[in-house]
C-alpha cells in the first residue's frame, strides 16, 4: 500500500508532506523529499486500492490511551469477550489503535476473573491490547473519587503478584496512594515490574517526593483526586514537577480541567512529560442516561458523568476527541497534542519500539485526519478499517 501527498507527523515531532510505503503490517518507507516521494510512487502495485491519495490530510500515528475504563456501553471490568471486542472495536474506529485500559476498585475475586479473561482474550480486528492499568484498589478513602470505598485495600505486593500472574503479566501501570500503610515497600518492589503512578491521594510534597525516590514515576490524572497546587504547599503536583523522570496524565475532555490549567501545565512540565488520557467510561459514544462504573450508578448529561453525590465519574470523551478539543478549543499545537496522545504514552508503557510513531519498521497504525481533525481513515496493522 502507498499513501501519497499526506502531511505526515514525523518522529522528529513536526509535519512534512510526503508519502508512505506499507508492506503487510509494517511501515517500510517514509518519503518526505522529492526523490523519496518519487520512490514511493514507483513501487509496483498489485491492485487499484493500493494507493491512497491523502492530499489535504494529516497522517498521524495511532493513539495510545493508557487510562480509560470503557466505551460503547461496555466497561473493561465486565471481563467478557463481548465487552473487550466492543471496546477494542470502538477505540480502533476512533483512531486509538493501542490501549491500556484501567480496572476499578473491586474485590480480588472480581479482579481475578477479569485477569483470567484478559489472559485468554484474542482479538484480530480492534485496537491492540498492550497492557492493563491497575487504578484500584490501593487508593486513599479521602480521595477515592468514583472508586468504591467498600473495596479499597492497603498496598499488597502479593495481591498484585497474584493478579499479575493471572493476566499473564499484563499490568503496565499500578496507581497507588503513597500515604497508605505499606506503600513505600510496594513501590520499591513493584516498580521493577510496572510503572508506579501516584493517584487518589492526600499526600503532600514531601511524601510524594519520597515515593518518587522509591521508584514511582507517573501521576494519574494530574490535579484530580489529589491536593491542589498551592504556593506554600505544592503537594504531589510540585513533587512531580521537581522530578524530571516523572510523567503526568491530563484529561482534556473539557470537564476535568480548565483550559488555562492544561496550557499552563504543558509549559510547566514540557511536552515530553505530558500524557493525554480520556478516563472514559461505558457511556462514551452513547446518549445521555444512567450507566455504571465500578458497580456504582453514573448519570450522564452532555459531556459530564457524575455519581449520585455529584462526584465526577470518568469522562464520556474518547482520546481522539480529547486531542481534537485540546487543539481546536484550547489552542494546543497539533504537534504537541499528537506527542501527548501517541508518542509519550507508548514510551511510558514500553511499547514505543513498535508503536507510537510513523517510522520505518514499526507497525502501520496510522490515522488520516482532515483539517478539522475529523477521522477520515484508520489503518490498523496496515489494513483499512473505514
Amino acid at each position: 500500500m502507498i499513501i501519497k501527498n499526506a502531511n505526515i507527523y514525523l518522529d522528529t515531532g513536526d509535519f512534512k508532506t510526503g508519502g508512505l510505503i506499507i508492506e503487510e503490517d509494517r511501515i517500510r518507507q517514509v518519503g518526505t523529499t522529492q526523490k523519496e516521494e518519487t520512490d514511493c510512487g514507483a513501487v509496483p502495485l498489485k491492485k487499484e486500492d493500493d494507493v491512497i491519495d491523502a492530499s489535504g490530510l494529516y497522517a498521524i500515528p495511532g493513539l495510545t490511551d493508557i487510562h480509560f475504563h470503557g466505551c460503547a456501553g461496555y466497561d473493561f471490568c465486565d471481563g467478557t469477550k463481548e465487552a473487550f471486542d466492543a471496546i477494542t472495536n470502538y477505540e480502533a474506529a476512533h483512531g486509538v489503535t493501542t490501549i491500556c485500559p484501567a480496572t476499578m476498585t473491586l474485590p480480588e475475586k472480581t479482579l481475578a476473573n477479569i485477569c483470567r479473561s484478559i489472559a485468554s482474550y484474542q482479538n484480530n480486528q480492534g485496537s491492540i491490547l498492550s497492557g492493563i492499568h491497575m487504578e484500584g484498589p490501593f487508593l486513599s478513602v479521602k480521595k477515592k473519587g468514583a472508586q468504591n470505598e467498600a473495596f479499597l485495600h492497603k498496598p499488597d505486593i502479593e495481591l498484585f503478584r497474584r493478579l499479575n500472574k493471572l493476566c499473564g503479566n499484563r499490568f503496565k501501570i499500578v496507581s497507588i496512594a503513597p500515604e497508605e500503610d505499606g506503600a513505600m515497600d510496594f513501590i520499591s518492589e513493584i516498580c521493577k515490574t510496572a510503572v508506579i503512578s501516584l493517584a487518589h491521594t492526600t499526600a503532600g510534597y514531601d511524601l510524594a517526593a519520597e515515593a518518587l525516590k522509591h521508584g514511582a514515576s507517573h501521576v494519574t490524572h494530574l490535579y484530580n483526586a489529589m491536593p491542589s497546587f498551592h504556593h506554600r504547599d505544592p503537594g504531589i503536583i510540585g513533587a512531580a514537577f521537581d522530578n524530571p523522570d516523572c510523567t503526568v496524565e491530563l484529561i482534556c475532555d473539557g470537564i476535568h480541567l480548565h483550559p488555562s490549567v492544561i496550557r499552563a501545565t504543558l509549559k510547566m512540565f514540557g511536552e515530553d512529560r505530558i500524557i493525554f488520557v480520556s478516563d472514559s467510561m461505558m457511556a462514551t459514544g452513547l446518549p445521555d442516561g444512567t450507566y455504571s462504573l465500578g458497580g456504582q450508578t453514573v448519570h450522564v448529561t452532555g459531556k459530564k458523568a457524575v455519581l449520585g453525590d455529584g462526584t465526577i465519574a470518568g469522562s464520556v470523551t474518547n482520546l481522539m476527541d480529547c486531542l481534537k478539543n485540546a487543539v481546536i478549543n484550547l489552542g494546543i499545537p497539533l504537534e504537541t497534542a499528537v506527542k501527548a496522545s501517541a508518542v509519550n504514552p507508548a514510551k511510558r508503557i514500553g511499547i514505543y519500539d513498535n508503536y507510537g510513531s510513523i517510522t520505518p519498521g514499526k507497525v502501520a497504525n496510522i490515522v488520516l485526519l482532515d483539517q478539522d481533525l475529523n477521522v477520515k481513515m484508520v489503518l490498523l496493522k496496515g489494513k483499512k478499517l473505514n
